[in-house]
C-alpha cells in the first residue's frame, strides 16, 4: 500500500466488453447535463463521446481480469467529480480503469506529461493515458495494451521499443484501476524530451504543454500529480538513505 493505493505486480491483463445496466445515468440525468455545461464553459473543446468504465474485476495469480461497459463521457465526469463528495452515489462496482505506458529512460528517469490548457485536466502531470473508448474494442475483447501504446504515440510521438517489457503494475484506489506498463527506452531523458518537443511543436493543438522528468522523490509534485502517479513514483524511487 502506498499513499492509499494498493500496488500489485501483474504478468497479464485481460479485459472484455460487456453490456451493463447502470442506473446512475437515468437517475441523475438533469445533474449530469448541468455539470457538463459547467465543464464545457471552462473548456469548450471537450467532447461528450463514449468511454468505457469497469463494472467488475478480479486479480489472481499475477493476472487481472476486468469487464468494461460503455457510457457517455459527461456521465463519467459527473460520477468521478461527485462520488467522493456525495457517498450516496458511490458504487463500489464502478471504477475508472485505464492503461498507461510509464516511459523509463536509459539514465534512470521517468517521463510524465503536463496536460495542455485546452484539456479537461489542464496543468495536471501524469503518464500519457486516456479512458478506454470504442476504438479499443476488438470483438468481445478490450485491448488495454493497444490503448496505452496509442495514447503514448498520440501525445508524445513515441513508439514502443521492439523489446518492450510486458509486465504491468496495478494501482488501485480512489475509484481508479490504473494499469501501468513500465517500459525502458534506449535513450536518455534529455534525448526523449527533445524528441517529444519536436512532436508537440508540429501539432496544431497538442494535448501536452510539455514534459516533466522525475529522477527521485524530490521531483514528485504533490499538487499537480494525481494520487496514482504519486503512489507509483514513491514506490519506484525508495527514500534516500
Amino acid at each position: 500500500m502506498s499513499n492509499g493505493f494498493r500496488i500489485t505486480q501483474l504478468a497479464a491483463v485481460t479485459a472484455r466488453f460487456v453490456t451493463y445496466d447502470w442506473a446512475f445515468p437515468r437517475e441523475n440525468a438533469a445533474a449530469i447535463a448541468a455539470h457538463w455545461q459547467t465543464r464545457i464553459a471552462r473548456a469548450p473543446g471537450m467532447f461528450d463521446g463514449t468511454v468505457l468504465l469497469c463494472c467488475d474485476h478480479a486479480v489472481a495469480d499475477r493476472a487481472a481480469r476486468l469487464d468494461l461497459f460503455a457510457t457517455r463521457y459527461a456521465t463519467f465526469t459527473y460520477y468521478r467529480d461527485t462520488r467522493h463528495a456525495d457517498a450516496r452515489i458511490a458504487d463500489a462496482r464502478i471504477a475508472n480503469a485505464f492503461a498507461a505506458i510509464v516511459p523509463w529512460t536509459s539514465d534512470g528517469a521517468v517521463l510524465l506529461g503536463e496536460m495542455g490548457a485546452r484539456t479537461a485536466n489542464a496543468g495536471q502531470i501524469y503518464f500519457p493515458c486516456g479512458t478506454p473508448d470504442p476504438d479499443d474494442i476488438q470483438g468481445a475483447r478490450v485491448d488495454l495494451a493497444g490503448s496505452a501504446a496509442r495514447e503514448l504515440a498520440e501525445e508524445t510521438g513515441l513508439a514502443l521499443p521492439d523489446e518492450a517489457e510486458t509486465d504491468w503494475v496495478l494501482l488501485e484506489g480512489e475509484g481508479q484501476l490504473a494499469f501501468l506498463r513500465p517500459v525502458r527506452f534506449p535513450e536518455t531523458a534529455a534525448r526523449l524530451v527533445a524528441r517529444i518537443a519536436d512532436h508537440l511543436g508540429a501539432e496544431a493543438e497538442p494535448e501536452l504543454a510539455g514534459m516533466h522528468v522525475v529522477r527521485g522523490r524530490d521531483d514528485i509534485d504533490a499538487a499537480r500529480m494525481p494520487g496514482f502517479v504519486r503512489a507509483y513514483l514513491a514506490d519506484a524511487f525508495p527514500p534516500a538513505r
